[in-house]
């Protein structure tokens, strides 16, 4: 590793504009990397936190559709010190190559290339924002360096029957250049080492500055292109032999369990969502919130802890759930289920494998599973969600799994 003397200078760009169209409501009307995940989190704060654990602080967050929580959001976490010249800035769309928005995630970067200007770093990360994982880019940055490549781009290493839902990198046997880049292909070769396996590009790459403005511009210039970094800088890159592939398995990460490393999802739809918060509960957990050498920042609001009560005769049933600061538990059971900051739950009540948003109350006797409730919705008494699917979908969205989404401020 670098100490700080020798540390190359690094400019972190996190992608933030997504729409997230498969998250509805959820996105409605906010921002894919704004979205609350695991009680007090947003989605963006598992990028930044990665970077900024690995010491990385010059990171601009490029935002576009309905950012206006996600603005707020970072302007208020995300402070780091001046005085040593770090900073978190979002960045909305400014429309500096013309009266567009961004037509695609290497578009984004080539309207922003005055950042690159203004900060002359040696190497920039290009960071996705709506990802759960935990990385150490220090280490992917030291084999980039060390390979003398353009990119490197994390992988990660899946099943080959998933392969046709990401974008696959085949890559020599003895080393890590990337001979070819197959989007979402249905039969693709299996690695050298692991011929069940392919190794799917995670979204994430650190790059060569020289080597990301000219592909930038030459991408640019080019009017097949649909400016996508996934479908036309990296192939471009990959083309004239000049891009790696780091494998994210490799990756170690201080304070993590073996059983954690290695642990990244996608959460582009609700029932990928729900099943990132469902792996956050159980008792051996694929993903900890509680690693403190690494830990998950966020802004968390001036709350008191979390109060269990017995309500009478019964004492409150929880169980492999993680209940947020604020929230109160009031004689009811609740399991398998994540409880976000100030929520609710009054006596009698069921929930199971439910997501509760902000300030979401459940009222007495009521019965939940299988269900994400948006922020500031008040749950009558003895309502029942998530047991009659058809019931469901004609109030509700129901997604592909059978997961119901209740919208933010919905009014039964």
């Amino acid at each position: 590793m670098f100490d700080l003397g020798s540390r190359p200078q690094v400019l972190s760009i996190v992608l933030a504009g997504g729409e997230g169209k498969r998250l509805m409501p959820l996105t409605e009307d906010r921002a894919k990397p704004a979205v609350p995940f695991g009680g007090p989190y947003r989605l963006i704060d598992f990028a930044l936190s990665n970077l900024v654990n690995g010491g990385y602080r010059k990171i601009v967050v490029l935002t576009q559709y309905k950012s206006h929580s996600l603005d707020v959001h970072v302007s208020r976490t995300w402070r780091l010190s001046t005085f040593l010249g770090n900073y978190v800035s979002s960045v909305p769309a400014q429309m500096r190559r013309g009266r567009e928005w961004f037509r695609g995630s290497a578009d984004a970067l080539f309207q922003n290339m005055n950042l690159i200007d203004d900060e002359k770093p040696q190497y920039i990360f290009v960071f996705g924002a709506d990802h759960i994982y935990r990385m150490d880019p220090r280490q992917m940055l030291d084999q980039h360096i060390r390979s003398g490549s353009g990119v490197t781009v994390a992988g990660l290493r899946v099943d080959r029957s998933e392969a046709s839902a990401f974008g696959v990198i085949d890559k020599e046997a003895d080393s890590n250049r990337i001979k070819q880049f197959l989007e979402k292909p249905t039969d693709p070769p299996g690695l050298a080492d692991d011929p069940d396996r392919v190794l799917a590009s995670m979204g994430n790459y650190v790059f060569d500055t020289e080597v990301l403005i000219d592909a930038l511009n030459a991408d640019a210039g080019d009017p097949d292109s649909s400016r996508d970094m996934g479908g036309d800088i990296i192939p471009r890159l990959v083309n004239e032999g000049s891009a790696d592939v780091y494998d994210y398995t490799t990756n170690v990460v201080p304070g993590d369990a073996e059983v954690q490393r290695g642990y990244w999802r996608d959460v582009g739809t609700l029932d990928a969502y729900f099943d990132a918060h469902m792996d956050l509960v159980q008792p051996l957990p694929a993903f900890s919130l509680y690693n403190q050498q690494w830990p998950i920042f966020t802004h968390g609001r001036s709350l008191p802890p979390a109060k269990l009560v017995r309500d009478g005769v019964r004492s409150p049933d929880v169980y492999n759930t993680v209940v947020s600061n604020g929230a109160i538990l009031s004689g009811c059971t609740v399991y398998e289920s994540v409880v976000a900051p100030n929520a609710r739950v009054e006596r009698d009540a069921t929930l199971e494998g439910t997501i509760l948003f902000d300030d979401v109350n459940i009222g007495a006797g009521a019965q939940i599973k299988n269900t994400i409730i948006d922020k500031n919705v008040q749950v009558p008494p003895g309502t029942r969600i998530g047991f009659d699917i058809e019931e469901d979908r004609a109030r509700f969205t129901v997604s592909e799994g059978g997961i119901v989404a209740v919208p933010k401020n919905y009014r039964f």
